[in-house]
């Protein structure tokens, strides 16, 4: 009998072609996931009601379960009155691989909360960046009492770490990693591996060093398994590597990972010493904040975290929307100064926003695009020619066709072709400064060392709202319009 008529003698409903799983896409009724990855309302709901009326019993058996990154939302999507109550229910699951996957803002409350040694036993459960990570944003004197009740060599590490600037390789990386003599076997390596040594327990590569500790070479995991044991490592180590030097800001390791596809790197020093490494699994984190950083920046919504403060999160924007204020103020003043037009010819007052809001729109998706292209070093200055003249050329083919369509337009329905012609030629030269606007501000920034993301879309604006409202008032003026 063959292999499948076994199968179907012991499954009738196969043999009757019935299919007796259900589709790979199905989720359960009662499944603690929505289809998005997500928990699912109910199931939080469920976890904090069986907490409010005093069963841990079964709130633990709900949460037991879950990944510490699924544990780490469900705190996170409580109520802030109600995660204190959550996390002394919850107890020992709320270990330190739950701290580490938690919000910034959240997981600094429950910090808060904790005693020094308390504080001190989580981060000694953690990889060193996650440690300092942990304890960096503690005030100077927590920090030193959290300090003081680790243990000697997992502080030694992250008073190390802390003398590196914020958002460096420094602080980013992790001082476990495997690193062997270049003189080694195979056979030595794997023995090593084994031994009862206390060895780091995620890596995918072996750093081969010389008798200075400086990182000469590369191993994979695999290599080294399907090596003979009597193989030395330095006829199999790759030679080419990519080595961070432990000040490198941290959205420049990222860009490397992203451009060599790097899996793990060596961290070096100021003399080129091995210190440590950086894991991809730290760089996708890093790739996320940094990306998320742009976007808010550019809006001048702060970090934009839902679990920030609400202090927090006014004092990062209202500095924004007053500046916005201030620039605006110059856009009025331009109205202002076509007061007498626009009292002659009452329809300016109606059209004038949407030359400027047009041109805003134009400026902001250049600009996107240009702080985009820095972040990820696409734009340098070897193409910064080229890509200024690009961006006009974009901004031309726009600002033709937005022109010719609200220039007939306004022709039509006002039954004004001297309307039509002079707000078409307002729309394209607002266009076409937008563009030029979009690009060299946060170029120009840049080139002054400042963040382009920071400031670029209040220059934008301010440029593309004078602009429009003086060109269009201006040319309908010139042109006789308004009498």
């Amino acid at each position: 009998m063959s292999e499948s008529e076994k199968i179907a003698a012991a499954d009738p409903a196969l043999e009757a072609g019935v299919a007796t799983l259900p589709p790979p896409s199905a989720e359960p009724e009662d499944s603690v996931m929505d289809e998005e990855d997500r928990l699912r309302p109910e199931f939080v709901r469920e976890v904090l009601d069986a907490v409010a009326t005093g069963d841990v019993t079964t709130a633990r058996h709900l949460v037991e379960p879950l990944h510490p990154a699924d544990v780490a939302d469900l705190i996170e999507l409580a109520r802030a009155d109600e995660r204190d109550g959550l996390v002394t229910a919850l107890g020992l699951i709320v270990d330190a691989d739950v701290i580490a996957e938690m919000n910034d803002h959240v997981r600094d409350a429950l910090i808060d909360d904790m005693e020094p040694q308390q504080v001190a036993d989580l981060a000694g459960q953690l990889d060193t960046d996650d440690a300092v990570a942990l304890i960096e944003d503690l005030e100077e004197d927590e920090q030193r009492a959290v300090l003081r009740a680790m243990e000697p060599d997992d502080r030694a590490a992250i008073e190390e770490a802390l003398t590196y600037p914020e958002e460096s390789a420094g602080r980013l990386m992790q001082r476990d990693l495997i690193a062997v003599p270049e003189h080694w076997s195979v056979g030595q390596v794997i023995d090593y591996l084994r031994s009862g040594e206390e060895l780091a327990d995620d890596f995918w590569e072996v750093f081969v060093v010389n008798t200075a500790h400086h990182p000469i070479g590369t191993c994979k995991l695999s290599n080294i398994l399907r090596s003979p044991r009597d193989r030395l490592v330095c006829d199999l180590m790759q030679r080419e590597q990519t080595l961070i030097p432990v000040d490198m800001d941290q959205e420049d390791v990222a860009l490397r990972f992203q451009k060599y596809a790097l899996v793990s790197a060596a961290v070096v020093d100021s003399n080129c010493r091995l210190v440590g490494m950086i894991t991809v699994d730290d760089v996708v984190h890093i790739i996320q904040e940094e990306a998320s950083e742009d976007v808010l920046l550019l809006s001048g919504a702060g970090e934009g975290d839902i679990n920030e403060p609400v202090m927090d999160s006014y004092k990062a924007r209202v500095r924004w929307l007053i500046a916005n204020l201030l620039t605006a103020l110059l856009a009025s003043t331009v109205i202002r100064a076509f007061e007498g037009s626009i009292e002659r010819l009452a329809i300016l007052a109606a059209l004038m926003p949407i030359v400027a809001g047009v041109g805003g729109n134009a400026g902001t998706q250049t600009l996107a695009v240009t702080v985009r292209a820095l972040a990820t070093n696409q734009l340098t200055r070897s193409n910064r020619g080229r890509q200024v003249g690009r961006e006009i050329r974009v901004a031309m083919l726009n600002g033709l066709t937005v022109a010719t369509l609200v220039g007939i337009a306004v022709s039509v329905v006002l039954q004004s072709p001297p309307l039509g012609a002079v707000i078409a030629a307002a729309m394209l030269f607002n266009i076409i400064i937008a563009g030029f606007a979009g690009v060299l501000v946060p170029l120009t920034l840049e080139r002054l060392r400042a963040d382009p993301a920071v400031a670029s879309s209040i220059f934008v604006t301010m440029v593309t709202d004078s602009m429009g409202f003086l060109i269009f008032l201006g040319l309908a003026t010139a042109v006789g319009l308004t009498g």
